[in-house]
């Protein structure tokens, strides 16, 4: 039987262990450079090792034994925009879980019961989870809304749009299945009225919230054409840190000028310091970092 790629003997010329070497400067810079002209990513230097890894793992699965080699695969290959795809799943932190920032969540709770029940009736909530990895995020934002809603003895009338850079990631948030591990820590209420029990060791969301979460593949780098707009709620947590300073000043601008009026922002703590959005006014929090959108007069 045939070796696999990885597993390829010296004599073939393909990849092995003993190929391995560690990236020249001249071929960090590249990579470096490539990933953040297409992601916005900044790659800091001590992250070489982090690369190497990441990039050696994908190289030995194909059979490639030089960087060089898969980099103009990725680059120009005949199927370059596919390898990207699965190249960035692997680049891009997925690490998260739900109600993963409890203070957070009890603002978000608290803004939507600041509206009367009849704003609430009347309009739907427009939440948008921006870099949602594998779905709790969105799911949890979808958990904090039906659970309000509900206390508020109003119908459940909201809408959660979900991105991420990540196709493989989006793939399986939208299916919303779940380790039973994963839900540690979250209410047990929350864990028998939202979630289905698949085996012994899997649950899935149930699908009323499931419906309400639609998720999409988007670049923050083009957040200034993304068709998204007067969303009530944005939540941008543990993403601003992977840019530089004034790539996170711009994606802050985008995404305020997709709030509604009266809208609120939520960021990670420490991802923006020492800057206050234009039209933006702090939200009083010793323990979340967020904004909201000033109403002029005539709104």
């Amino acid at each position: 039987m045939a070796n696999a790629p990885g597993n390829q003997t010296a004599m073939s010329g393909r990849w092995t262990p003993k190929h391995f070497t560690a990236m020249d400067e001249g071929q960090f810079d590249q990579w470096q450079t490539l990933l953040e002209q297409r992601t916005g990513m900044a790659l800091a230097s001590e992250r070489r090792s982090f690369l190497e890894t990441n990039l050696g793992i994908r190289m030995r699965e194909l059979g490639y034994s030089s960087y060089q080699d898969y980099y103009q695969a990725v680059v120009c290959g005949s199927g370059a925009i596919r390898e990207w795809a699965s190249l960035v799943d692997r680049l891009t932190i997925h690490e998260t879980r739900f109600f993963r920032d409890p203070d957070a969540c009890q603002m978000v709770a608290n803004y939507v019961n600041e509206h009367s029940r009849e704003q609430l009736a009347r309009r739907p909530l427009e939440a948008w989870s921006v870099g949602c990895s594998s779905g709790e995020e969105p799911y949890t934002l979808a958990m904090v809304l039906a659970d309000c809603l509900q206390q508020r003895g109003v119908e459940p009338l909201f809408g959660i749009t979900a991105s991420d850079i990540s196709p493989v990631v989006l793939e399986k948030a939208r299916r919303g299945y779940f380790t039973l591990r994963r839900l540690e820590g979250m209410k047990p209420e929350f864990q028998a009225r939202y979630f289905s029990p698949i085996d012994n060791k899997q649950v899935q969301i149930c699908s009323r919230l499931r419906e309400r979460v639609c998720f999409n593949c988007l670049n923050v780098l083009d957040l200034e054409s993304a068709p998204i707009h007067r969303m009530n709620i944005i939540f941008c947590q543990n993403l601003l840190i992977y840019f530089h300073r004034w790539r996170r000043q711009e994606i802050v601008l985008h995404l305020a000028e997709r709030l509604a009026p009266g809208g609120l922002l939520i960021l990670g703590q420490g991802e923006i310091t020492e800057w206050h959005p234009p039209g933006l006014q702090r939200v009083p929090s010793g323990h979340v970092l967020a904004w909201t959108k000033r109403q002029t007069d005539d709104e």
